[in-house]
């Protein structure tokens, strides 16, 4: 079984017991969370879609870790000017372990 959810402005094709990395959710390490009404729930040979989302299912997970990815750095200059500046970034992450698809 296997379901589409949409998270952070991305979608995720998830199964019970994976882990994956979203963009940061709040909650503690441990938490249980609700990730909403999937886009697409299939179960062997049977598929719903949803028009965009399917009501009587919802996908439940718990927060593994929050943590932050690699530094990027963003350079701007402005050739024969001496005009540079540089910026690091890191972005927030949350790790999720998907516990169950279920239907309400």
């Amino acid at each position: 079984m296997y379901a589409v959810i949409q998270t952070g402005g991305k979608q995720y094709k998830v199964s019970p017991g994976d882990v994956l990395r979203v963009e940061k959710l709040e909650g503690d390490v441990g938490a249980e969370i609700s990730l909403g009404a999937p886009l697409l729930v299939a179960q062997d040979e049977d598929i719903k879609v949803g028009r965009p989302l399917l009501d009587n299912v919802s996908v439940v997970g718990q927060i593994v870790a929050q943590e932050r990815g690699k530094k990027i750095i963003v350079f701007k200059s402005k050739r024969r000017k001496g005009y540079r500046k540089k910026r690091g970034h890191r972005q927030y992450y949350t790790a999720l372990r998907i516990k169950e698809i279920k239907e309400n």
